[in-house]
């Protein structure tokens, strides 16, 4: 399945220029079965970036234009009567996809981003007491704008809680802006990318993953990482259970695209600040990266 991967992170670098962790981030998320937020200013890929990957995908992709007037059926479906056969019939809403791109998810309403939740976590939706499975795979990237506060509902804890890492693109540099410029005046287009991974690879690569090799030592540096983080002084809500579970599963898919079938410890600090930054609460308004930096020089590594 090397070739597999090789292809898509070719395929993305084609419009994704210069963003090799990124792109190697989002693939973690991917092939961990989880779901990614890119939280950055506007203009710098974001969305670029998770068209590329659903274009690349033999998949359906539906796209959510997050507003505050969404509502959660919009996102779920349905049920409409039909006067035709007079019953109701349930109409699926774009949940109902391989790749979900929710856009500017912190506009939406804290009613409509709940709507998320059940499907996130159990790759399920129910609606009126019915309750329907969705494609498989199942993968959520979703974008906020962290600078704009005006007209924005910011995301519990619940919900950042099911997004198995968070990261930011950033500027590029002038080396990479150039070749953005001469890709664009070639006009190197997202819908000039074609498939090159089915979903039955997806699913086969996911557990693959699975099967990379953690042993016990580093599942031990991964408690003392996850312990440190409800200890600290500084933080007023550590990591929960499920992101302890989400490191080692982001670390084997890690260690899987660098091509080995066992973790190291560079791959748990690799993804740590990714997975566990999002998931923290500081106290006195500090930021929740260096916190997890931190972290990792205070723990040992065995």
């Amino acid at each position: 399945m090397r070739e597999r991967i090789e292809q898509l992170t070719e395929n993305l670098g084609r419009t994704i220029v210069g963003k090799a962790d990124a792109i190697r981030l989002v693939l973690v998320a991917f092939l961990s079965g989880g779901h990614a937020l890119l939280e950055d200013v506007p203009g710098v890929g974001k969305t670029l970036l998770a068209k590329s990957l659903a274009r690349s995908l033999d998949g359906r992709f539906q796209r959510i234009q997050c507003t505050p007037d969404l509502l959660p059926a919009d996102i779920t479906g349905t049920n409409i009567w039909n006067p035709n056969s007079r019953e109701f019939e349930f109409l699926p809403g774009p949940v109902f996809a391989n790749i979900l791109l929710a856009d500017e998810i912190n506009r939406a309403t804290p009613r409509t981003q709940s709507a998320l939740l059940e499907v996130m976590e159990e790759h399920q939706v129910t609606v009126d007491g019915v309750s329907r499975l969705v494609p498989q795979p199942f993968f959520v990237i979703a974008t906020q704008n962290p600078i704009e506060y005006q007209g924005t509902f910011p995301l519990p804890e619940a919900q950042m809680d099911r997004f198995t890492l968070s990261l930011s693109l950033g500027y590029p540099t002038p080396a990479e802006e150039l070749q953005m410029l001469q890709r664009h005046q070639e006009g190197m287009m997202v819908s000039e990318l074609k498939p090159c991974i089915s979903t039955e690879d997806v699913l086969e690569l996911q557990r693959l993953c699975r099967q990379v090799k953690v042993e016990t030592s580093l599942q031990e540096y991964i408690l003392s990482l996850i312990r440190a983080s409800r200890e600290a002084e500084d933080v007023m809500l550590g990591v929960s259970p499920r992101g302890t579970v989400t490191l080692q599963r982001a670390a084997q898919s890690l260690a899987f695209l660098e091509g080995r079938e066992y973790v190291i410890p560079d791959d748990i600090k690799f993804v740590a600040p990714h997975v566990l930054s999002h998931r923290l609460i500081p106290t006195g308004g500090r930021q929740a990266k260096p916190i997890v930096e931190q972290l990792l020089r205070s723990v040992s590594i065995p």
